[in-house]
C-alpha cells in the first residue's frame, strides 16, 4: 500500500499537539478497510514518538468469539464488528502506556489472521516508555447507531440468508451505540479517513490481500478476491453508515479512490 500522505501525518502530529499535557493525547484513526488509517498511524507514531495499537490487535479470541456466538448469534464467531473487540483490554493498554515510567516494558497483543487467534504473550510487541501519544486505528471507532427503521431491511446477501429476523445486526447496532460509544467518548479526537464510497472497499482490501501475498493487485485469484467480497458483508452496514455521516469525529478527510487526501472538514 505503499506510504502514507505526508500531509496526513502532519496532521496526526497537529492532534498530539493540540491534546493534553498531562497525559498523552489519546487519538484514534477511523476508517473502511483498505483507508490506509493502520499505515498512518503506525508512520505518525515513529515520527512523533507515539504508541500505535490497532483494533485488530485486541479482537476477542476465537474461543470467545464462539461463546458469543453460541449466546447471541452465529455470525459473531467472525471477527470483525463490533462486539468482537476486547475493549476492556485496549483500556488496559491505554492506561498503562499514559501512566508508564521511562524504563517500563507495555506488552501490546497481536493477532495471528491467517490463525484466526490471538498469538501468545511471548509473540506480542514491546513499547518502552511512556509515548508521546497513544495512536489507536480502528475502523468503527466513532460510529453512530441507526434507528430500528433503518435495521428492518438486510443490506446484503449476507445479511438476507443468515440473519433473516436481523437480530445479530440488532446486536450489533446495540455494541455500537453501548460500550463502543462510550469508549469513543474517551477519545480526544477522532480522525476519520472518509472513502469516497462503499464501492472502493473491496478494491482496497484485495490490494491489501495482494501485498501480504507478494502479488500484483491484478495477480490476486479470483477465489480470494470472492472470499473478501464475502467478508466485507460483515462491514458494510456500519461502513455505509459512517460514509453517509453516521461518525463522529474531530477531522473528516475525504480520500478519492487512490487514498489520496482531496479536502479537510473540521
Amino acid at each position: 500500500m505503499g506510504r502514507a500522505h505526508p500531509d496526513l501525518v502532519e496532521l496526526v502530529g497537529d492532534l498530539i499537539a493540540a491534546g493534553p499535557k498531562h497525559r498523552p493525547p489519546l487519538i484514534a484513526i477511523v476508517g473502511a478497510q483498505g483507508s490506509g488509517k493502520t499505515t498512518l498511524a503506525r508512520e505518525a507514531a515513529e515520527r512523533f514518538g507515539a504508541a500505535q495499537i490497532s483494533i485488530d490487535d485486541v479482537y476477542l479470541t476465537r474461543a470467545e468469539r464462539g461463546a458469543l456466538a453460541r449466546e447471541l448469534h452465529p455470525l459473531f464467531v467472525v471477527r470483525g464488528p463490533p462486539g468482537t473487540h476486547d475493549l476492556a483490554l485496549l483500556q488496559d493498554l491505554i492506561d498503562g502506556l499514559s501512566a508508564a515510567a521511562p524504563g517500563d516494558e507495555t506488552l501490546i497483543p497481536d493477532f495471528d489472521k491467517r490463525g484466526d487467534d490471538r498469538w501468545p504473550v511471548e509473540r506480542w510487541r514491546r513499547f518502552t516508555g511512556r509515548p508521546s501519544a497513544v495512536l489507536i486505528d480502528a475502523w468503527c471507532l466513532g460510529a453512530l447507531p441507526q434507528d430500528e427503521a433503518a435495521l428492518a431491511a438486510p443490506v446484503n446477501a449476507l445479511e438476507r440468508d443468515h440473519d433473516p429476523d436481523g437480530d445479530w445486526r440488532r446486536a450489533v447496532n446495540g455494541f455500537v451505540a453501548g460500550p463502543y460509544a462510550a469508549f469513543a467518548a474517551r477519545f480526544d479526537a477522532i480522525l476519520f479517513l472518509q472513502a469516497p464510497g462503499f464501492e472502493v472497499v473491496l478494491d482496497w482490501r484485495c490490494q491489501q490481500e495482494a501485498d501480504l501475498l507478494g502479488l500484483a493487485p491484478a495477480d490476486l485469484p479470483p477465489e480470494e478476491r470472492a472470499r473478501l467480497a464475502g467478508f466485507i458483508q460483515y462491514f458494510e452496514r456500519v461502513t455505509r453508515r459512517m460514509l453517509s455521516g453516521g461518525v463522529r469525529s474531530s477531522i473528516t478527510v475525504k480520500l478519492d479512490r487512490n487514498r489520496q487526501p482531496v479536502t479537510t472538514v473540521r
